[in-house]
């Protein structure tokens, strides 16, 4: 299906975008197709200073090459911090939150299951609370299909993170 320009230009054109898990394999692919939507700042949030890096020269390359007026302000740190994340929405002026900072990999969420329920869980429920509390215009979860009736913890903590975004 070929994008909606005129639902792309209306949520990113000249906005502030915010992207959680900015680094991962789909954040920082959620960072390239933003870029050429002409939004006028991308912050980068990743807890992975390697990947915030690594998404960071790439993006910032790009820019650079083509002459963008687009602001990209890399920011090392979790969905979890709350006082970072009021601090970012506030200084910022977040218009629009593509939280994309999960751990997705099977094996690992079910051998660290503290930790993702803490991550995919709380740092979702957090990071919607200071959505809602900056009146953010436009939120979008980046969920899993594992999350349609869960058979593994996983999408357990998917699908918790989905019912936080609804409610």
């Amino acid at each position: 299906i070929k994008p909606n320009k005129d639902l792309m230009n209306k949520n990113i054109l000249n906005k502030i975008i915010f992207v959680s898990g900015a680094g991962g394999s789909i954040g920082s692919e959620i960072c390239r197709q933003i870029l050429n939507l002409s939004p006028k700042a991308i912050i980068l949030l990743d807890h992975s200073e390697f990947a915030l890096y690594k998404i960071y020269e790439e993006i910032n390359l790009k820019i650079n090459q083509n002459n963008f007026n687009i602001k990209l302000i890399p920011i090392l740190g979790s969905i979890r911090d709350i006082n970072l994340l009021e601090k970012i929405f506030s200084d910022y002026n977040v218009s629009i939150v593509f939280h994309a900072a999960a751990y997705k990999h099977v094996d690992l969420v079910e051998k660290n299951i503290f930790e993702s329920i803490q991550n995919n869980i709380f740092g979702t429920e957090i990071i919607c609370s200071i959505s809602k509390k900056f009146n953010i215009e436009n939120f979008v979860l980046v969920s899993s299909d594992k999350a349609v009736r869960p058979t593994n913890y996983m999408g357990a903590t998917k699908r918790v993170a989905e019912l936080i975004c609804q409610s």
